[in-house]
């Protein structure tokens, strides 16, 4: 069991995702199973500082839909960070964990720290 304390601050939204999530898969520690949720725990702070490449500040969509019928709901990334910045990292960190079972267990282990 090890704990990451990583400082998000200038770092690029999908560099840090994939660095947590090769974490919280448990590929760094020795006892590696694919079939296991790793006991390594990913502190991440200053949060509210990562960076995003490109025009996609202002073109990268997140959909919803609510299961009605045309009840598709659309967030832009910066109405979407301003809201909530840790949903934005914890989603981009849960897209690249493998899609299965264990997946919001594993989520579990990611801790946001307030400075």
């Amino acid at each position: 069991m090890a704990d990451y304390h990583i400082d998000a601050k200038d770092k690029r939204l999908g560099r840090l995702a994939s660095e947590v999530a090769v974490i919280l898969q448990g590929k760094r520690s020795a006892s590696y199973a694919p079939n296991k949720v790793s006991a390594d725990k990913v502190f991440v702070k200053n949060y509210k500082q990562i960076t995003i490449g490109g025009k996609k500040l202002k073109d990268k969509i997140y959909y919803r839909h609510t299961g009605y019928m045309g009840h598709l709901r659309k967030r832009k990334f910066e109405q979407q960070f301003t809201k909530d910045p840790k949903w934005v990292l914890k989603e981009a960190v849960r897209r690249m964990l493998p899609q299965n079972f264990i997946n919001s267990r594993r989520l579990k282990n990611l801790v946001f720290v307030e400075e």
